[in-house]
C-alpha cells in the first residue's frame, strides 16, 4: 500500500528547488537525500532527493534531474509516496499510522456497530471520520485514549465509549 509522504507546491528559486508540503511525521527520513519516492502521477516519478533545507517553516526540495524552475514548476501538484512495508513498526503500542486506521470497523463498548473509519484528520485535535453504518452524515470522533479504548488493527476493530451526545446511537444502529 502506497502512503502520501508530502505532495509538491510551487517551485522556489531558479535552481529547480521545490517547497514540499509535508505529510509525514518523519520529513527527516522521507526526504533523506538519496530518498526514492513514487509520484502521483506516476508518469512524474519515481523522484530522488538530491537536496533538502527547512526554510521559513516550509521544506525545499531538490530532486535529481530536475535543474530549473521550469521543470520544477511542471511537477506541481505531485503527490509523493513511499510504500508502507518500508515504514519501520512504531515502538509504542498506543501509537498508529493513518493508513492502519483507515478501514476498521467501529463498534462501542456495548457491541454496537457505529460504522466505519474513512480518515485520520489533524486539525490541532485528531479527529477520526467514521461513515455510519446506517444512512446518516459522517461522524467525528476525537481521537483519545478516553473515548476511543481499543485499536485493533490485526482484528479489523476500533472500539469507541462515546460520552452522551457524541452519537446518536439510536441512528448508528
Amino acid at each position: 500500500m502506497q502512503v502520501n509522504v508530502g505532495r509538491i507546491g510551487r517551485p522556489h528559486g531558479i535552481r529547480g528547488e521545490v517547497v514540499v508540503g509535508v505529510r509525514t511525521d518523519e520529513p527527516e527520513a522521507r526526504f533523506a537525500v538519496g530518498a526514492r519516492l513514487d509520484t502521483d502521477p506516476p508518469g512524474r516519478g519515481p523522484l530522488t532527493v538530491a537536496a533538502v533545507r527547512w526554510q521559513s517553516g516550509e521544506l525545499i526540495v531538490r530532486f535529481k534531474g530536475i535543474k530549473d524552475r521550469t521543470v520544477a514548476g511542471e511537477l506541481g501538484g505531485t503527490w509523493l509516496s513511499i510504500d508502507s512495508a518500508a515504514l519501520a513498526p512504531l515502538d509504542d503500542p498506543d501509537e498508529f499510522r493513518d493508513h492502519e486506521i483507515v478501514g476498521l470497523t467501529v463498534r462501542t463498548a456495548a457491541g454496537v456497530v457505529v460504522g466505519e473509519v474513512t480518515d485520520v484528520l489533524h486539525h490541532g485535535q485528531d479527529l477520526l471520520a467514521i461513515k455510519p453504518a446506517s444512512a446518516g452524515p459522517e461522524v467525528l470522533v476525537p481521537f483519545v485514549k478516553a473515548i476511543v479504548t481499543d485499536v485493533d488493527v490485526a482484528g479489523g476493530t476500533l472500539v469507541i465509549d462515546p460520552p452522551p451526545g457524541l452519537l446518536d446511537l439510536d441512528e448508528a444502529q
